[in-house]
């Protein structure tokens, strides 16, 4: 039986990169976003370039029943998922009374839910074959919880958290948890309504920068991997600055220039 690796949120950003990046080393890949027809665009272009086999599921993951929905169209098809790259999230920028309760409630089953669904159906089948990896992208903000990103942080410190307790969980049985940490990458998110101070003095990385190193950590890392030094020194901060203070700094970094 073919292997895969199944990369949700794989249209744009670091997960479209990192399809490229897998399907260059000739993995085979199973793509899922909203967008059918960037979804079919890229399985010609991959397979015409790499000749590899790509398939293709779209589906809107901001709600967990189609994330259950999703596992069983692969399962009926008999693809074997070897790896899975929980990529796909959005976020949203603003005053927590301001913001759109739908917008959050739909972040919440995006970055949480569906990620939750499909790692605990695919973990029983890789526990039962022995054998499987699982990498779920977080954010700095998993480890630095920024105002105005009230119910963004929280989603993604769930991400770190969920991450390493199910790694500990499954230790021995053949399946490894990843969790990858990038900071403010230039994707959609970074938008000219989400120009903070922080995005103003930190240049965001490119995505192709961050799936290099997330395909690394994928293929051959184990645990948890900041994307870049400096993101990686921030995380530390909080180990020295005090709570108030450090909460203060993150304020005026997350705040509207």
């Amino acid at each position: 039986m073919k292997e895969y690796i199944l990369i949700t949120g794989a249209s744009s950003g670091i997960g479209y990169e990192m399809a490229n990046e897998l399907a260059a080393k000739g993995l085979n890949l199973i793509l899922v976003a909203r967008t059918e027809n960037k979804l079919q665009q890229m399985q010609a272009e991959l397979t015409e370039k790499h000749g590899n086999l790509v398939k293709y599921f779209a589906a809107d993951l901001s709600d967990a029943n189609v994330a259950k929905e999703l596992y069983k169209k692969v399962k009926n098809e008999n693809l074997l998922v070897t790896h899975l790259v929980n990529n796909a999230g959005i976020g949203n920028y603003g005053s927590f009374t301001e913001t759109s309760l739908e917008v959050e409630l739909s972040m919440i089953q995006l970055n949480i839910s569906s990620l939750v669904v499909l790692s605990k159906l695919f973990a029983q089948d890789m526990v039962s074959r022995k054998s499987g990896r699982i990498m779920n992208v977080g954010s700095v903000v998993s480890f630095l919880p920024m105002p105005y990103f009230s119910v963004y942080s929280a989603t993604k410190a769930f991400v770190k958290a969920f991450s390493e307790t199910l790694d500990a969980e499954l230790e021995g049985t053949g399946v490894d948890v990843l969790s990858l940490y990038p900071g403010t990458v230039d994707t959609g998110f970074t938008t000219s309504e989400m120009q903070t101070t922080n995005l103003h003095k930190t240049k965001p990385m490119h995505p192709k920068d961050v799936a290099i190193q997330g395909v690394k950590h994928l293929l051959e890392g184990n645990g948890k991997k900041v994307v870049g030094f400096q993101n990686w020194f921030n995380t530390k901060l909080p180990n020295f600055v005090p709570d108030d203070i450090m909460m203060k700094i993150k304020k005026a970094l997350a705040s509207q220039k």
